[in-house]
């Protein structure tokens, strides 16, 4: 990806996340949404927004169809922040990337707890020369 493809998707995330955040007042988006990355096609004719979307499934559902049915606004919107010729047209998709690291995060937790050392007794204690202390 050219530089400018990065920086394109950079601005279109930070001003999503911005309108998101602040002027869409659809009670389906009541949930806690982040936008976690737009990849943008190279013609500028459409932006793939993900967003993490914490909650229970039908609360992502719900919230996925609010945005998805503003997405003519978040366009709309979208005009007078940036300065590009034409803006491209925005899709959102569920990205699970947040919950799937937080999840492994708690296996990995619930592995080192279960393989923690367990205190000697003092009949495996062994001495420097390997014969038991006594």
């Amino acid at each position: 990806m050219s530089r400018r493809m990065e920086r394109i998707n950079a601005l279109l995330r930070q001003e999503i996340s911005s309108i998101v955040a602040s002027d869409l007042n659809d009670p389906r988006l009541a949930s806690m949404i982040t936008i976690t990355r737009v990849d943008t096609d190279s013609d500028l004719s459409r932006a793939k927004v993900f967003v993490s979307i914490m909650g229970h499934p039908d609360q992502k559902r719900r919230a996925l169809k609010g945005l998805k049915s503003a997405s003519g606004f978040v366009k709309k919107s979208l005009r007078p922040r940036l300065t590009l010729r034409s803006v491209p047209e925005v899709e959102f998709h569920i990205d699970d990337s947040i919950e799937r690291g937080v999840n492994m995060l708690r296996l990995i937790d619930e592995a080192m707890a279960e393989n923690s050392p367990v205190e000697p007794d003092a009949d495996t204690l062994v001495g420097e020369n390997g014969a038991p202390d006594a």
